[in-house]
């Protein structure tokens, strides 16, 4: 099978970062590294987290998908993909939904998808904002966050995803990394 790419989508808080961190340093899988607008958080380090970008060098870039979300743009390049590609045939990104679904639109079965969501009953809005809170989040930029359109298209699997996602509720990350590891196991087993 040709190179693939996993992309790990959902809500803002639902542990994605932390997830793809896990998968990329337990697997040895090299992470697409993005392009973002906005200002890097306490520790960011550009070409590593994001590369970080103004308006104009940010236009300049080969997308796979682009968002304008909360205040900046965030996207993928295709360069991006590449480089990761060359360093191994599985490569992680972290994607919103919409992302996600332009991946799967552009590369068909190069891409496999996990969806993180919580599960805390009719708190998980709030357990998500908390989650933001406690890794370091402004407040103002929480509080848009959670009012956007975006914010709530993420909370639930899209349609165009279903079928080709598996969800994972990361209530508990050492279960969240079980099921990721099981994922895993079968793609790698698909490469080989």
């Amino acid at each position: 099978m040709n190179n693939m790419v996993l992309v790990i989508t959902g809500a803002a808080g639902s542990g994605k970062t932390t997830l793809c961190k896990y998968l990329c340093e337990h697997y040895h899988l090299p992470k697409v590294v993005t392009h973002t607008t906005r200002a890097p958080r306490t520790g960011e380090q550009n070409g590593v987290d994001y590369y970080f970008e103004n308006d104009a060098s940010f236009a300049r870039k080969h997308f796979l998908e682009s968002v304008h979300y909360a205040g900046a743009q965030y996207g993928s390049s295709m360069e991006g993909l590449q480089a990761a590609w060359q360093k191994a045939p599985l490569a992680c990104i972290v994607l919103d939904t919409k992302g996600a679904v332009e991946y799967l639109k552009q590369l068909g079965n190069q891409v496999a998808v996990l969806f993180l969501t919580i599960d805390v009953g009719p708190n998980s809005s709030e357990a998500l904002r908390k989650r933001m809170e406690a890794r370091g989040d402004d407040p103002v930029k929480i509080k848009m966050r959670v009012k956007s359109a975006e914010y709530a298209r993420d909370q639930q699997l899209p349609s165009a995803l279903v079928g080709h996602a598996v969800v994972i509720k990361n209530n508990e990350l050492k279960q969240a990394k079980q099921q990721a590891d099981q994922f895993i196991e079968q793609l790698l087993a698909k490469l080989q």
